[in-house]
């Protein structure tokens, strides 16, 4: 039985995730939810009380996600190489962002317009990328610049995933992290 309800909550989540970056979290619905899970609207509320739940366990399950990519990059002994593979990740993206916009990027600033915890919760993403990013510019002799290395590359990265949503053109973000990629093998 336990592992007919963790498939439920899993299938909940992972159609919570698509759909709130395809359409945002304030535009999807526990029934939006609950169709594309294929799951009764009723069962919803055993696994998510309200659609706050929903939303925190949407922001683990993207942190999570991170965290494998992380450990995955953290093999390389390579400060610089898991840098690029950070970049080349956003790049490999293209298609998805043009349509969509960065997950995690678009969630965190539909959420800090509302306010409150759960987009305090969501800024946590976004910090965690900028802490790894200075920690690998720490590690490649950056010292006291590591901060601002991080928050250029955590930018760039953001702002030219919103311009290739905005103009659906998937070029834009190739374009910009070959930049970033010339960048950083320059350091």
């Amino acid at each position: 039985m336990r592992s007919l309800e963790t498939n439920k909550r899993t299938r909940l989540l992972e159609a919570a995730n698509k759909l709130v970056h395809a359409q945002g979290f304030n535009q999807t619905t526990l029934a939006d939810i609950a169709k594309q899970a294929d799951v009764p609207l009723g069962n919803v509320y055993y696994y998510f009380k309200t659609k706050e739940d929903i939303g925190q366990a949407l922001i683990e399950h993207r942190a999570e996600f991170y965290r494998i990519l992380i450990a995955a990059w953290e093999k390389s002994p390579d400060p610089k190489k898991r840098i690029l593979a950070l970049i080349q990740m956003v790049a490999d993206q293209r298609e998805t962002l043009a349509c969509s916009g960065c997950p995690i990027g678009s969630l965190c600033q539909e959420l800090h317009k509302d306010g409150g915890p759960l987009a305090d919760k969501a800024a946590t993403l976004l910090a965690a990328i900028l802490s790894w990013s200075e920690q690998q510019f720490n590690l490649l002799g950056k010292g006291p610049q590591s901060a601002d290395l991080a928050l250029h590359l955590v930018s760039v990265l953001q702002g030219a995933s919103l311009l290739t949503h905005t103009f659906h053109q998937p070029d834009l973000i190739v374009r910009e992290t070959a930049r970033l990629k010339e960048w950083v093998e320059a350091l």
